[in-house]
């Protein structure tokens, strides 16, 4: 009896957490609730300023922010006119340079931009830069940081406790996300959501950057670069990025629809749209 309980709970509670992902329309899972995980995103960002040379001034710094400005414009261009305006509640937008030798950047839910300065050598223009930036704000706007600590919770929890984790607070809650889920989780579940995710990050991202006024056809070689910088790389199968050339092939074979998007949706208000 009490698998079948289970197992009804299981769908209940699946089906009511299901959302769909802006620009491409896939259905994923996210159990955290928005207000949770941007409280942990924003108190982990705070901690990661605190901790490392932010840059506040500077060719890098004005160029970061700029291209992030065009960006969030492009977003909320798409967003009201689509009709999802309240989907950005939540965010409030920033655009910092960090001073390290990591080729890295990333964005936190709620619209926390952060590029290293290890990257810039790599994109070595501000066309591939906003191919960069578009990719981290399109992992926060398709929510795939709760997606996959919903998918961990999931393999490291099961359902049946799912309800337990999410009543915890916050430091209980970061604790169990955390926990590692194991190998067969690890290579059978998360590892390939996190290439799909990485997949439509692309090209959530061209579409981006394309509206904002900067050149698609950089993404490809920009993720060529990226490729040779990173130097051997593990089978795909246990890598969370996609194959580097089917991942050009596929960017490349977006840019007419990016080109379509850039028409649908003007974003008059970017600084390379003004020009």
């Amino acid at each position: 009896m009490w698998k079948k309980s289970l197992l009804i709970l299981t769908v209940v509670t699946v089906a009511f957490a299901c959302s769909k992902t802006a620009f491409t329309g896939r259905k994923s899972l996210t159990l955290i609730p928005s207000n949770e995980i941007n409280s942990l995103s924003n108190d982990e960002y705070r901690k990661f300023l605190a901790a490392n040379q932010t840059l506040t001034t500077g060719k890098e710094v004005e160029m970061v922010r700029r291209i992030g400005n065009d960006l969030k414009e492009a977003v909320i261009v798409y967003y009201r006119k689509t009709g999802k305006a309240a989907e950005l509640k939540n965010f409030n937008w920033e655009f910092n340079v960090v001073e390290s030798k990591d080729v890295n950047a990333w964005c936190m839910p709620g619209g926390k931009v952060v590029v290293y300065t290890g990257i810039l050598p790599v994109t070595q223009n501000e066309d591939a830069l906003a191919v960069v930036m578009g990719h981290e704000i399109a992992h926060a706007l398709a929510d795939h940081g709760n997606e996959r600590m919903s998918q961990g919770m999931v393999a490291q929890l099961g359902m049946s406790s799912l309800d337990i984790a999410l009543s915890q607070k916050s430091s209980q809650t970061r604790q169990l996300l955390m926990t590692a889920a194991g190998i067969g989780a690890q290579y059978g579940v998360l590892m390939p959501f996190s290439r799909k995710h990485e997949s439509e990050a692309d090209e959530i991202g061209l579409y981006l950057m394309t509206m904002a006024g900067y050149n698609p056809a950089e993404a490809a070689p920009f993720w060529q670069r990226m490729s040779r910088a990173g130097g051997a790389s593990p089978p795909e199968f246990m890598s969370t990025h996609p194959d580097p050339s089917k991942r050009s092939q596929t960017l490349k074979k977006l840019i007419p629809k990016a080109q379509e998007y850039k028409r649908k949706y003007p974003v008059p208000n970017s600084s390379r749209n003004r020009k």
